[in-house]
């Protein structure tokens, strides 16, 4: 399993800690991610909150030309996370080798742009225009991701773009306006049914939980025992521990909870 360490250059992101408002500041944090077990970095200037407010394409580069840079200057594959294809080019343009497509490749200009560079694609599924306006989930959500993928992955195919894309369940911005507990038991059956997607032969990557909660580590625990390929996470240290722990057999109480990341 490989961990993408998260770096956010949004005031509005709500982890706090991973907020880095200048290039130094990135180089920093982004340093100590890796040391602490991230294998690649994810970089981000759009929260994808509800209350998050929307910038331009140039304002979201604005913020993320020079933390890029500084990530990148590390030797490490960055992925860039936006849903704006204008962005995603500059950042490709920057150095960044994976494109994370918060648009769920649903603009032509954004599935062109990725067929263009012929760069590794983390597709979320998302039936909305974008991560802050989503629709409901009903039903079976695993049949209803496998359904969306189908589809997506066709036009993918269409594009030829298919074979490089990294199926992302979007449990990192879905579903938006739920109570918690609602969001816990979507997330719970989702992940639980991970194994389904593997019928469409590709990698797939998770969103990992960062708030400190019991029922979120079940959650993360649960992500882990389906062994995918690879993980987003804000705290690569725990996650790595408790991936080891799994895989000895003698998982972590989930009650191991660390301080710090409120």
């Amino acid at each position: 399993m490989e961990i993408f360490g998260v770096v956010n250059v949004s005031g509005d992101s709500l982890a706090g800690f991973s907020v880095c408002r200048s290039a130094a500041e990135a180089a920093e944090y982004g340093a100590k991610l890796l040391e602490q077990g991230a294998d690649h970095l994810d970089i981000g200037a759009q929260a994808s909150h509800g209350a998050a407010s929307f910038v331009s394409p140039e304002q979201e580069w604005a913020l993320l030309e020079g933390p890029l840079s500084a990530l990148v200057n590390l030797g490490v594959i960055v992925s860039v996370d936006t849903w704006q294809p204008e962005t995603a080019r500059w950042a490709l343009d920057a150095g960044a080798s994976i494109l994370n497509a918060t648009d769920a490749l649903q603009k032509d200009a954004m599935i062109e742009l990725a067929a263009e560079r012929e760069v590794p694609i983390i597709l979320p599924f998302m039936i909305g225009p974008d991560p802050r306006h989503l629709k409901r989930v009903e039903g079976d959500p695993v049949q209803v991701m496998i359904d969306w993928f189908d589809l997506q992955l066709e036009r993918a195919e269409r594009f030829g773009v298919r074979d490089r894309i990294m199926l992302d369940p979007g449990t990192g911005f879905a579903p938006v306006g739920w109570e918690w507990e609602d969001r816990y038991e979507y997330q719970k059956l989702v992940y639980r049914g991970l194994s389904r997607l593997r019928k469409f032969e590709l990698p797939i990557f998770v969103p990992i939980a960062w708030k400190q909660t019991p029922d979120r580590l079940e959650l993360v625990d649960i992500v882990l025992e389906q062994e995918v390929e690879y993980v987003r996470a804000h705290i690569p240290r725990q996650i790595r521990e408790r991936h080891e722990a799994i895989r000895s057999g003698s998982p972590l109480p989930v009650t191991d909870v660390w301080p710090g990341f409120e």
